[in-house]
């Protein structure tokens, strides 16, 4: 893992598409924009969770 400093309005690049910027630091937490190419499903990791446990759930449901 990468773990690297930045400051308000610095930017991250990854690969030739995508940049997160450091949009504003706060006590409780970063936030970051993130621009990506639109065939790029950016997502936070708790709703990526939600969604592969109700997925889950609905697969186990049906019948065999």
């Amino acid at each position: 893992m990468l773990v690297l400093s930045r400051k308000v309005g610095e930017r991250i690049l990854i690969g030739d598409g995508i940049t997160v910027t450091v949009v504003r630091i706060t006590g409780g937490g970063v936030r970051l924009g993130i621009e990506a190419p639109p065939e790029l499903a950016v997502v936070r990791q708790e709703l990526k969770d939600q969604l592969d446990r109700e997925e889950s759930k609905s697969t186990s449901r049906t019948p065999n």
